[in-house]
């Protein structure tokens, strides 16, 4: 399982999901679909975007959760 660690990193910046949303002109439904794995994919224009604004690079922003674990989380 792939997560994005959005929330992680806004907590860092002292930013605030509405920030990322309007910084971004994305609507919150879409950026907490993203955040909670419900996409299918996720465009490069967007992780540049993430990145630029929450000042990390797509190594932080992405991680990779065994499946094992991806499990635990998801029940």
């Amino acid at each position: 399982m792939i997560k994005i660690n959005i929330e992680e990193l806004l907590k860092e910046n002292n930013r605030s999901k509405y920030w990322l949303c309007q910084k971004m002109n994305m609507t919150s439904r879409n950026l907490n679909r993203i955040i909670r794995g419900e996409t299918l994919s996720i465009s490069f224009k967007y992780i540049e975007q993430f990145c630029t604004l929450l000042g990390c690079e797509p190594g932080q922003l992405i991680c990779l959760i065994p499946d094992e674990t991806a499990e635990e989380i998801t029940n």
